[in-house]
């Protein structure tokens, strides 16, 4: 791609909600839903962007959703881990249907159905143009996807996080309930934090804060966003 712009990202960390993958289903993976997704990563790809995901797991079970009802929190955050795992490889065979190569890495020992997360060797897939998907969390607790994902793109090295979510950035309201919420086309971390607009985990966006990761918040059913942003198109919010 010799005469194509510089680009703006080099390698990036995509973070999805479990929920994203639903559809039009009640539970689980909608398979249209999942092959658009993988085409849109794969379209990023195609430019040289490296690319690592981690997909959260709320679709099939949600720890917190599970300690709630009564289970005990870490046997709930457990099952929550493998859910993502589940979400991760779906993904991969998606993604490999269309001729991406992928790699499945799991923050807890797993070894019959994906690899183990090692950093170095993350970082090596990610130089060989794989796609990197970042399954069960941090391996820990009372940790949310949104620190794993944080946590992750800080460990790779990555020049921007994006969140996917189900409207077109952060509001200072719920857009569905009060039409009069604001969208902003950008904050500092800090004012993520002091208004509460909880787009992500605050030990998330504090993390990327103290690293100098940006994040930028963006509508995932929008269909070709996640190409535009890499092209240097300012969508959604950005929070830097």
């Amino acid at each position: 791609m010799a005469d194509a712009e510089p680009l703006k990202y080099r390698r990036i960390l995509l973070k999805l909600s479990g929920e994203a993958l639903l559809g039009n289903e009640d539970y689980g993976i909608d398979p249209l839903v999942i092959q658009r997704l993988a085409r849109e990563v794969r379209e990023v790809a195609a430019l040289g962007v490296q690319v690592g995901i981690v997909i959260g797991g709320g679709n099939i079970f949600r720890g917190a959703g599970l300690a709630a009802a009564g289970m005990d929190r870490v046997t709930g955050d457990h099952m929550g881990m493998l859910a993502t795992v589940i979400n991760a490889l779906a993904m991969q065979d998606a993604l490999e249907k269309i001729s991406v190569t992928a790699r499945v890495m799991s923050a807890i020992k797993i070894n019959e159905v994906c690899e183990d997360y090692i950093r170095r060797r993350a970082i090596r897939h990610l130089e060989k143009g794989r796609v990197v998907l970042f399954a069960a969390g941090t391996g820990n607790p009372f940790f949310t996807t949104d620190s794993a994902a944080s946590l992750r793109a800080v460990e790779i090295g990555a020049d921007l996080v994006l969140k996917a979510t189900k409207v077109d950035g952060i509001y200072s309201a719920d857009p569905v309930s009060n039409p009069d919420a604001e969208r902003f086309e950008r904050l500092s971390y800090d004012e993520v934090i002091q208004k509460d607009l909880r787009v992500m985990d605050t030990s998330a966006i504090v993390l990327c804060r103290d690293q100098s990761v940006p994040l930028r918040i963006f509508d995932i059913n929008n269909a070709g966003a996640l190409l535009r942003i890499m092209q240097g198109e300012a969508i959604g919010t950005l929070v830097a």
